[in-house]
């Protein structure tokens, strides 16, 4: 399979999963959500808790694809570093940015957020691409998922807690109280964050199941022993996870070493069949919305979070003299008036699908695509 097929099935792919991201992220009222588009309350897995790691495990698969050419050919490799360096940094400022608009309080602002774990795993796995072969990925990733669980079940928790995995007192979220202080850690907990820094390493991992991938889908073989690779590499380890998950439970909130293992089976087959829908039988009547989503993601992410902002920005006083904001009058007039709360709930969040979606097809028909 040639450079264009190989980035097609992934572009498929990332749109997919930003369309999901979207679609999770708005519901209408998140009281009267369908479960599967919630996450887990902590231990435990839904189709929700799949996508962000699946956009984690895209960004592994396309470094090889990216960076490939250039390691083999022996660039400087100090120059590919400093690229590196400015790409993280410029993701990890645009998480920042979206977290200040609109009030700009500095005081107050979040310091961990996706964007941030996206521009911190993209530098990670990137630097270990260009120092190490595949031998050294694995054994990376190995060592990272066996500390981070040793981490989080054998040390002691400073300030009088045993080690243990609950929300407010494992030891990831007292690193990010101690490192962050509460004023910049996630509003609806202030105690911990889902983005927190030690669960960054098992992160990590999940874009190294990526970059394996991507190093899989360049060799020579032919479309159907990739897939094989593919599928049962995807479920062996689903396997490990759910057995892992047996002693260290699947959590989405702490990225443990079984979500990550199990999430990453996930992806691979996944990524399996749309390798195979859209590469091996040119299935490709369905995907044109997809790629217009995938070939601009980290546009449509940044304006789906700006638009839902604006929503409940724009606000005025109501007949009570209470404040009413744009979504809720819009959401109140246009779904719950004639709609089930649920579906009325599901319409609204695909409603952002669509206008974000439209939103990048204009790009996308200019030819624009915004590359950090």
């Amino acid at each position: 399979m040639d450079t264009s097929k190989r980035l097609l099935a992934l572009d498929v792919f990332r749109g997919i999963t930003i369309a999901g991201m979207i679609l999770v992220n708005n519901p209408g009222n998140w009281g009267t959500t369908y479960a599967p588009l919630l996450h887990a309350e902590w231990h435990g897995c839904t189709p929700t808790d799949w996508i962000f790691p699946f956009f984690l495990f895209i960004v592994g698969v396309a470094i090889p694809l990216a960076l490939g050419r250039r390691k083999a050919e022996g660039a400087d490799q100090k120059a590919l570093m400093l690229k590196i360096l400015r790409r993280t940094l410029a993701i990890f400022g645009i998480g920042l940015l979206l977290h200040l608009i609109p009030g700009f309080d500095f005081a107050g602002l979040r310091i961990p957020g996706v964007l941030q774990r996206i521009a911190l795993v993209y530098g990670a796995c990137s630097i270990i691409f260009l120092i190490t072969d595949w031998k050294g990925q694995v054994w990376t990733g190995a060592g990272l998922l066996l500390l981070y669980w040793i981490l989080m079940t054998l040390v002691p928790v400073p300030g009088g807690y045993a080690p243990n995995l609950e929300p407010e007192t494992n030891l990831g979220a007292w690193l990010d109280r101690t490192v962050f202080t509460s004023a910049h850690l996630w509003d609806q907990a202030k105690t911990w964050d889902p983005e927190g820094l030690l669960s960054t390493l098992p992160a990590i991992v999940t874009g190294i199941i990526g970059m394996l991938t991507g190093l899989w889908i360049k060799t020579q073989r032919n479309d159907y022993e990739k897939l094989t690779g593919i599928f049962a590499i995807g479920t062996i380890l689903v396997a490990l996870g759910l057995t892992w998950d047996l002693a260290f439970p699947i959590n989405k909130k702490i990225w443990t070493s079984s979500y990550v293992l199990y999430v990453g089976g996930v992806a691979l087959l996944f990524l399996g069949v749309v390798y195979w829908l859209v590469d091996v039988l040119q299935y490709k009547k369905w995907i044109k919305p997809f790629v217009v989503y995938g070939t601009n993601a980290l546009v449509a992410y940044v304006l789906s979070v700006i638009v839902a902002k604006l929503m409940y920005g724009i606000s005025w006083a109501g007949a009570d003299g209470a404040p009413v904001t744009l979504k809720d009058s819009l959401y109140s007039s246009l779904y719950e008036s004639w709609l089930s709360p649920y579906n009325a709930s599901l319409a609204w969040a695909l409603t952002n699908v669509l206008i974000c979606l439209g939103l990048v097809w204009i790009l996308y028909w200019r030819k624009i695509f915004v590359k950090v």
